[in-house]
């Protein structure tokens, strides 16, 4: 066997680093200008040149040169119905023995300042998909024989690997970034859900929140009065994760600032005109939903005022989920209302208002509580929660609220929800 040559064994060593860069991780621009440099030292040629297909665009985008000046690397489009880009993409290794006289070549001038002559082109391809080509240049005319187009289609098997790892890992670190951020946004998020019910006489409060994702759409809040009277907010943005996220975020802020101008008059939400202040709350929060959403896009909304000392609950349903009463092991439903939030500023709301006595149970959620599916594709409903919660009523607020998510995570098992889940338990008499 004849004894390699220091340039063939040079030449192996550059073959096999080519691995180095399928394997390792490195960002795309990294590794192209990497494979250029191999692939003129392999191959041993004056230059090279990398070009990536953008398929939207329709053409094949500079990416890397080794050997070129930026004046040529500039010089102009090359489209994918290029005659020699076609011929490449279709499997043929494209020699141009005289780039200053061949009618393939379209940037001839630019050829002949940049004092190439000879060009072969071969395609870069995974699984037969085109990812781009790899160009190599020679100062001198007829200089690619059969030896050097098999190592340039080597060398243009390694890169497309290399090329679609590259890409892979930089999703991958874009893809943990993103979670990251995700994470952080969902933390800031739940610091705008109250860590912990208000404690009021004669009132037993709990609370709960589950995101489907890092962060959500849904919102409750608790708003208590210096007449411990207490307001109850729960709402649900239509969508799910970063938009409406971002859309409850802002509806949160508006609501809040709005019901806190009207907490400097106690008598006036807590006294006699108790519902025309909630219809008038009610009214203005509609009216900001609506200069924010946008078509298709609307949130539902359970507004109630609590009044302990006349053990009274006056309430608008703006199209959400009824809150619900049960005393004596009967349901009644506080359904009356209106509209969405976010749809018509001129909506008409009813306002009711409640007796309540000791033992009643409140059970305020929004539709991620019984919107719940197992792996047989069964819905848990809201005849499960209403039966679940009513075997509960003797305990208290957090023992109900704990009991109703334990019978729904035994129905579903593990399988993934799809929504947000809150829940709020208000028991009279605690």
């Amino acid at each position: 066997m004849a004894k390699k040559t220091n340039k063939q064994i040079e030449r192996d060593e550059l073959i096999y680093q080519l691995t180095t860069l399928v394997a390792g991780e490195f960002s795309l621009q990294e590794v192209l200008d990497k494979l250029a440099e191999a692939a003129v030292k392999i191959v041993g040629v004056k230059a090279c040149s990398i070009r990536l297909l953008d398929e939207e665009a329709g053409e094949l985008k500079m990416r890397s040169t080794y050997g070129l000046s930026e004046e040529y690397r500039n010089k102009g489009v090359v489209s994918k119905n290029d005659t020699v880009i076609k011929a490449a993409f279709a499997g043929q290794a494209v020699v141009l023995d005289d780039m200053r006289v061949d009618g393939r070549v379209k940037y001839k001038e630019a050829a002949i300042k940049e004092g190439i002559i000879s060009q072969l082109t071969v395609a870069m391809q995974f699984k037969g998909q085109d990812i781009g080509v790899l160009r190599l240049y020679s100062p001198k005319p007829e200089r690619f024989d059969e030896d050097n187009i098999n190592l340039a289609r080597a060398v243009a098997s390694q890169c497309a690997l290399a090329i679609t790892n590259a890409r892979l890992y930089a999703r991958a670190i874009e893809g943990a970034r993103m979670a990251e951020q995700m994470r952080l946004a969902g933390v800031v998020q739940r610091r705008m859900i109250p860590e912990k019910a208000p404690q009021i006489p004669g009132l037993d409060i709990a609370a709960a929140y589950i995101p489907c994702f890092d962060v959500g759409g849904d919102l409750y809040s608790f708003l208590q009065f210096e007449n411990n009277s207490v307001a109850v907010v729960i709402a649900d943005v239509m969508g799910k994760g970063i938009p409406a996220a971002i859309m409850m975020s802002s509806f949160r802020g508006a609501m809040k600032a709005y019901i806190d101008s009207v907490k400097d008059i106690p008598a006036y939400c807590a006294g006699k005109n108790t519902e025309q202040c909630n219809k008038a709350i009610v009214q203005k929060i509609n009216k900001m939903a609506c200069d924010e959403c946008r078509d298709g896009e609307f949130i539902t909304l359970f507004h109630a005022g609590i009044n302990v000392k006349d053990m009274t609950i006056t309430y608008c349903n703006c199209g959400h989920e009824p809150t619900v009463l049960i005393r004596d092991g009967k349901i009644i439903e506080l359904d009356k209302g209106g509209l969405v939030l976010g749809v018509d500023p001129q909506a008409e709301y009813e306002i009711e208002t409640v007796g309540l006595k000791d033992g009643d149970s409140l059970l305020f959620y929004t539709d991620g509580l019984i919107d719940a599916f197992n792996f047989d594709d069964e819905l848990w409903g809201r005849e499960n929660m209403l039966q679940t919660a009513k075997k509960f009523t003797a305990e208290s607020a957090d023992e109900m609220i704990n009991n109703i998510l334990r019978q729904r995570r035994r129905f579903v098992g593990n399988a993934r929800q799809i929504d947000d889940t809150s829940i709020i338990v208000i028991k009279v008499g605690g």
